[in-house]
């Protein structure tokens, strides 16, 4: 009897841990069937971004894609993918196709619910209104928009309280007209606020000291009910430097967070940086990419009993299993140089997973020259495991900027990776036995159409998820679209929204493996299904 008892808690605690262990997602790479043959290029002013934008422009519902070229002009995609088929692209003349494109945001700057787009370059940067159709036409005087004449490698994009188009931060990376040996300052970061009582944008504003960001985003970081705005800083081109934070207010100057407000001295090669609340606390954890030292920051002090949170985080990167700072396979076991970053959850298990873009700056003898891409697979415990070479996306091409989303509509993450002087990889994922999903896109009256700035929460029996609706982040490369959540077994979903500036509105029930368009006018989830 005790034997056999034993044999049942022995198999018991077996079946336990096989649950715990997260399903190895799949992808297949599709790149030489896709249509997609863009190369991002260039010598030094390019060692640097390369990036992408996924958004829908057309109105199918399929997200659509410009490619930055750097030297080479920029390359539009029609999405032509059928839903759960082969991912399928056809080029097309969008008048996005400048020449000395680092990277590149969808966002709807004036809210007449077509996509415009803002394009980083070395050189002028443009803002491209949307004209329907995925057709754009130059805005930068009509909106007065700035576009300065730097080496443009960062973005990040908010609606403050009240406007009704948005404040827009753009990061600069060294000043191309100095000198790189020793090495030169970095040219001034700037913040464009709308022009007030009338469409289009005031003045910029320079945020100084800058510090070469390579990536930035506006994020609500301690559920105040409005965003600041971190940034992600290079420290191989200044002296002094150190991460950033802004405290944006409306109608206030920005105002750098420091050592006597409670931010911690950190300095890095900061390159990426997502955002998402990974533990369920209500409040973001930030992963933020680098050479040999990334980092997964949460709160050290989440606040209690109503207090104010101080900007203090902790870095849980190593017992979380997520610093991949060196190669995970192959006999290259030099460095890492990590690039894009974005959490989604890749098998559907209702666990936020990351993917991480690798590959060296430009033949740096110390750092790795084969760096595979990393998938790092959430399991129950909190922890992540890698599984890009299971998955089938550890390629060890030089990789820079990407985007991670439902390209063919089939409910499952497919990935997309900018390289340089190589094509960039698309790979669509078709994991066995992934979990039930729910994909949501939110829209709102007044000028944030999109709700930039929204929480959105998920709940099911596994428990809550959440992450910020941001127009910025990642390395040079955004997406615009369906939110997408994996849910596990669950059947349906309850969500939540907290509105940009708002308290939390009431659940709405979203049915499992389905598309959702949460209306805060109406206050209910639209059922929508895709035409093809």
């Amino acid at each position: 009897m005790r034997r056999a008892a034993l044999a049942l808690l022995m198999l018991a605690a077996g079946q336990a841990h096989a649950a715990d262990t997260p399903v190895v997602p799949a992808f297949t790479e599709e790149t030489k069937t896709s249509g997609i043959d863009s190369v991002y290029t260039g010598q030094w002013q390019y060692m640097v971004g390369g990036g992408a934008a996924a958004f829908d422009c057309n109105g199918d519902g399929f997200e659509d894609v410009l490619i930055a070229g750097g030297e080479m002009p920029a390359a539009f995609y029609v999405n032509r993918s059928a839903r759960g088929g082969a991912l399928t692209f056809a080029k097309q003349q969008s008048g996005l196709e400048f020449d000395a494109m680092t990277g590149a945001y969808p966002i709807d700057i004036d809210g007449d619910g077509i996509m415009d787009v803002v394009v980083l370059r070395v050189g002028e940067n443009i803002v491209m209104k949307g004209k329907g159709d995925c057709q754009f036409t130059r805005a930068n005087e009509d909106w007065g928009f700035a576009g300065g004449d730097g080496w443009s490698t960062a973005y990040a994009a908010t609606w403050e309280k009240g406007n009704q188009w948005p404040t827009i931060a753009i990061g600069n990376y060294i000043d191309r007209a100095q000198e790189l040996e020793p090495w030169g300052s970095c040219t001034p970061n700037v913040m464009q606020r709308p022009k007030p009582g009338a469409k289009g944008f005031d003045a910029p504003v320079a945020l100084t000291p800058s510090y070469c960001p390579l990536s930035m985003l506006f994020t609500d970081w301690n559920n105040s009910g409005t965003a600041d705005l971190r940034m992600a800083n290079d420290r191989e081109y200044y002296e002094g430097g150190q991460e950033q934070m802004w405290q944006v207010r409306p109608g206030q100057p920005p105002k750098l967070y420091t050592k006597e407000d409670g931010w911690a001295y950190l300095r890095i090669w900061g390159m990426g940086i997502a955002g998402y609340d990974l533990d369920g606390d209500g409040y973001q954890e930030y992963a933020i990419t680098s050479m040999a030292d990334n980092k997964l920051q949460t709160l050290k002090e989440p606040p209690k009993d109503g207090g104010a949170a101080k900007p203090t985080f902790k870095d849980v990167a190593w017992p979380k299993g997520v610093t991949a700072h060196r190669p995970f396979t192959g006999d290259d076991l030099k460095p890492s140089t990590a690039w894009h970053i974005d959490f989604q959850d890749v098998n559907n298990d209702g666990l936020a997973d990351i993917f991480i873009a690798k590959g060296n700056v430009s033949e740096m003898p110390d750092f790795a020259m084969k760096d595979p891409n990393n998938l790092l697979v959430q399991a129950r415990d909190g922890t992540f495991i890698e599984m890009a070479d299971k998955a089938g996306v550890a390629s060890t091409e030089t990789a820079r900027g990407g985007v991670l989303t439902d390209f063919n509509l089939d409910g499952l993450v497919d990935l997309l990776v900018v390289n340089r002087y190589a094509p960039t990889q698309l790979w669509r994922n078709v994991t066995p036995g992934a979990g039930n999903w729910i994909e949501v896109k939110l829209q709102q009256p007044g000028g944030n159409v999109n709700a930039i700035g929204a929480m959105v929460e998920v709940k099911t029996e596994l428990g809550r998820q959440a992450r910020e609706v941001v127009s910025g982040g990642g390395h040079v490369s955004g997406q615009s679209g369906w939110v997408h959540f994996g849910i596990g077994d669950a059947k349906q979903a309850e969500v939540r929204v907290r509105w940009p500036g708002e308290d939390w509105g009431k659940p709405m029930t979203v049915d499992a493996n389905g598309f959702a368009v949460l209306d805060k006018a109406k206050a209910a989830a639209e059922a929508w299904t895709p035409n093809r």
